[in-house]
């Protein structure tokens, strides 16, 4: 392996997919970027070399809120589990805790913790509106850092400024995991927001102190919790990364039908959506049961967002519903009273 191994490509895919837009033209007109996947020779990563961080603006608009569901929410319960027996109930400092609902979480489990990020809209005193940096003081602390590294154009440069401006502490990491996404043809879940696409012994060489790593969430995500102190640039093992030869053999098909309902108006929303319409059979509109994604428009493609009760008035029943997620599968089928025809697009 030499260089930059390339790995996979797609176009004009809008910047962020978890902001929407209150018309069906203005998400049509949204920001777009290029992804060209590609695994470094050195380090063994894989990123989009073609990312440009200077289309993607976080502010309040962006929201990825999916406490709402109660699988996340055991999800979260589980995360929280392993952050408190792993870092501990006092000092803690979440990174990028975005509305902060897994902070807010903690501190109701008597936690103490503080957190930062641009895009909360709360009141509480211990969250500050800032991206992360050593400007802000924290020192010592316990940090999380859940679904934001793979947001980052160099990860293990953050995570080695995190590392001088924290000094001594613990870290708790949960991102994405590559290795599902490879055996479930997940080609939805390659978006412009994530720069970065992790394995599990990506997490694990980065540090030279590991104290438990792993699978959660059904296998989508990875976490790995570290001494902070200890990270290090990896070095790659074994040879090149492969693509299976059928990754996007899941998107065309006969199943695709114009009357088919997209089941979750986020990121892997998003990116079925626009391959779809480009196939030349479009979705007849997303559903997403976050309030603040309810009547507005999924970015590049312009279907309207359905609330879980619109679904139930407008839908008949039979229809078939493309739930994005299989791990909110039952409650969907709950949700809507099982009217109506069910396929897990990530079991494809």
């Amino acid at each position: 392996m030499t260089g930059r191994h390339p790995l996979y490509a797609v176009e004009r895919v809008p910047v962020l997919q978890n902001r929407v837009f209150a018309t069906a033209a203005e998400a049509r007109d949204c920001g777009r970027g290029d992804v060209r996947l590609v695994q470094d020779a050195t380090t063994g990563l894989i990123f989009n070399e073609a990312f440009d961080a200077a289309l993607v603006e976080y502010d309040r608009h962006y929201n990825n809120e999916q406490s709402l569901s109660p699988a996340f929410d055991r999800h979260l319960d589980d995360v929280a589990r392993i952050v408190r027996e792993r870092l501990g109930s006092n000092n803690l400092l979440e990174v990028g805790c975005g509305k902060a609902a897994f902070l807010e979480r903690l501190a109701a489990l008597g936690c103490r913790i503080e957190g930062c990020d641009p895009t909360y809209e709360g009141s509480n005193p211990h969250v500050v509106r800032k991206f992360y940096d050593r400007d802000l003081g924290y020192r010592e602390k316990n940090i999380v850092l859940r679904h934001v590294l793979e947001h980052i154009s160099d990860p293990v440069g953050f995570l080695q400024m995190v590392a001088d401006a924290n000094g001594g502490g613990r870290i708790y990491i949960e991102v994405p995991c590559f290795d599902w996404i490879l055996v479930h043809r997940a080609w939805f879940d390659i978006f412009y927001e994530h720069v970065n696409y992790f394995r599990l012994s990506d997490l694990e060489r980065m540090f030279s102190e590991v104290y438990a790593s792993g699978r959660i969430f059904g296998g989508q995500y990875l976490y790995v919790v570290a001494e902070v102190a200890t990270v290090r640039t990896p070095r790659a093992e074994g040879s090149s990364l492969a693509f299976p030869p059928d990754f996007l053999g899941t998107l065309a098909g006969p199943r695709l039908s114009p009357d088919d309902v997209i089941w979750g108006a986020a990121s892997k929303g998003v990116i079925y959506a626009l391959l779809r319409e480009r196939l030349g059979c479009p979705a007849a509109a997303a559903v997403d049961v976050n309030p603040a994604k309810q009547g507005m428009h999924l970015p590049g493609t312009g279907l309207e967002i359905l609330s879980p009760a619109d679904c139930l008035n407008r839908i008949p029943p039979g229809r078939r519903i493309c739930v994005m997620n299989s791990n909110y599968l039952d409650e969907i089928r709950e949700m809507t009273t099982n009217r109506y025809t069910y396929e897990a697009i990530d079991h494809a």
